[in-house]
């Protein structure tokens, strides 16, 4: 069967590998369309240090299920449309035993420290599988990384009470700021790229700023009365807006930080005991929250095919890759269709 293999960083080839066969609790699903992450275009940079080579991307996907094993419940039909959670779970490690699955010590994401479902079929448990029946193609890969932004919300506890801002309007931000707003809460979302920042507002955001053309500071100042937002949410991974989280944070306030800081980051640290803040890690997601996304997305009208802002077929991965690197202000959600 066809695939699309990152050879070594800049160079994408397609290639020819075995079909998956269902192994115990299995389920074969037909890939019809692929979300590329941003761990697919750091692969293809060369930037991702979880990353061997040869590697096969991808794990935001929607497919179909063609075939499974005869442990698998009945309720997954073949002809149903699924998408998946592509991360594993020692059930041995500090973080499993404690029930926090999602940040195994020893997980293998698809696509970065295993291979990926950039592949015309792909085998997984179908404890993995989740039915997503009624949904596009395009609503179907963006529900997994949506689940992202949806755990980042958990890990801070938002409700109805809090303003929530979220730093960056890339499709994890804004899973946490659709998160935020679903639970009522006042989201300001910012970022320095107004079409992204539309996106906000059109997924709920109460406010946007734009910080290359606004004061940040005196915006949100104005925005919540001088307190500061009680939670921030960092979805960038550079080291000025981690810093920048701890800074605007109100007293009492909650951190979250989702993004990955390629370099050390230096604080006032004295800012952690003066206001007394939480400040917290975020990573991948529960079942429980894909489940959580996928009944929001029913239960409610956002439109989150409006994530996806360029399209292209599996053969021409190696362009949308080329691309990506190229213009990334220009990306929210790259789709590849198989």
């Amino acid at each position: 069967m066809k695939a699309i293999r990152i050879v070594e960083p800049y160079k994408v080839e397609i290639c020819d590998i075995a079909e998956p066969k269902a192994g115990p609790e299995d389920i074969i699903i037909k890939v019809k369309a692929l979300g590329l992450c941003g761990s697919d275009l750091a692969t293809y940079r060369g930037l991702n240090p979880m990353v061997s080579y040869p590697r096969i991307p991808g794990h935001e996907i929607a497919g179909e299920i063609v075939d499974k094993d005869s442990n698998v419940p009945a309720d997954f039909t073949v002809g149903a449309s699924v998408t998946i959670s592509p991360y594993t779970a020692c059930q041995k490690c500090p973080a499993c035993r404690k029930g926090r699955v999602n940040c195994c010590q020893y997980n293998q994401t698809m696509g970065v420290q295993r291979d990926g479902a950039a592949t015309q079929y792909i085998a997984v448990p179908y404890q993995k599988v989740f039915q997503a029946d009624g949904f596009s193609y395009e609503q179907t890969v963006c529900i997994e990384p949506l689940s992202v932004g949806w755990h980042a919300i958990n890990r801070a506890e938002v409700s109805s009470e809090d303003t929530v801002l979220v730093l960056g309007c890339g499709v994890i931000g804004l899973g946490a700021a659709v998160a935020s707003a679903f639970k009522n809460a006042s989201v300001i979302a910012v970022d320095i790229d107004d079409g992204k920042l539309e996106k906000a507002k059109k997924l709920g955001a109460t406010y946007v700023i734009n910080s290359t053309t606004e004061n940040l500071e005196e915006k949100v100042n104005q925005i919540t009365s001088g307190d500061g937002p009680g939670v921030v949410v960092e979805a960038i991974g550079l080291s000025q807006t981690f810093t920048k989280a701890v800074e605007i944070v109100s007293f009492a306030g909650r951190v979250v930080y989702i993004g990955y800081p390629k370099e050390k980051v230096e604080y006032e640290a004295k800012l952690f005991v003066s206001k007394e803040l939480d400040i917290k890690g975020s990573r991948n997601a529960f079942n429980s929250e894909i489940y959580a996304v996928i009944d929001m997305l029913k239960s409610s009208k956002i439109d989150i095919a409006s994530l996806v802002t360029q399209r292209f077929i599996i053969d021409e991965t190696a362009m949308a890759l080329d691309f990506w690197d190229k213009n990334t202000a220009k990306v929210t959600k790259i789709v590849v269709l198989f």
